[in-house]
């Protein structure tokens, strides 16, 4: 059986000019240890059609496909060796922390597509998520508020609010307590 010419679902949604910008933009300033200052890559993100809330932490080498298909809420936190592989839309809550090394990939080719065409779909991280270092989250992932994917899981489906994940595929392993206001520093956990 011969295969057909790859297809793709995929388009830029940006001019050729724009992205040719923004891959020198990515790689001199983000993909790199050259800017460690977080200002002006929230500046830049903005400038290239990105929703970023005030106080956004990027740090370096943080490598972002599309940024005018980017929102990042408030105050979160995108580590070194970021991944943002946004393909479609990526929508990052506030308060949000996205740990060194990880991968966030909105396509997958369709396996049983002759022409092993690209499917897109966006990802989904609510507020007050973490995103463990060196995790991946899949294609059409919407991740709840407060989940946690831990250290190397693979989260491949949508997760329940204040839980934690785990493993390859990532499952739950407990519901996400949190310390009270009034008790941090004393070392007692609300239960939920």
């Amino acid at each position: 059986m011969q295969l057909q010419g790859f297809v793709s679902t995929d388009t830029p949604g940006a001019g050729r000019l724009k992205q040719a910008l923004w891959y020198c933009t990515n790689a001199v300033v983000f993909d790199s240890w050259l800017c460690p200052f977080y200002g002006p890559k929230r500046f830049l993100l903005r400038l290239f059609g990105a929703r970023v809330g005030t106080g956004v932490v990027i740090k370096p080498r943080v490598n972002i496909k599309r940024p005018w298909r980017l929102d990042i809420g408030a105050h979160s936190w995108i580590g070194e060796a970021v991944w943002i592989d946004n393909l479609t839309s990526v929508t990052v809550g506030a308060n949000c922390c996205i740990s060194q090394g990880a991968y966030l990939c909105t396509g997958n080719h369709d396996w049983s597509d002759p022409g092993f065409s690209l499917r897109v779909e966006p990802i989904v991280v609510g507020s007050h998520a973490w995103i463990g270092a060196g995790a991946r989250i899949g294609p059409g992932v919407s991740m709840g508020e407060g989940t946690v994917a831990m250290l190397g899981s693979v989260v491949s489906s949508d997760t329940l609010p204040w839980h934690i994940y785990a493993g390859n595929p990532a499952v739950t392993r407990r519901r996400r307590a949190l310390r009270t206001a009034s008790r941090i520093g004393l070392g007692e956990v609300e239960r939920a």
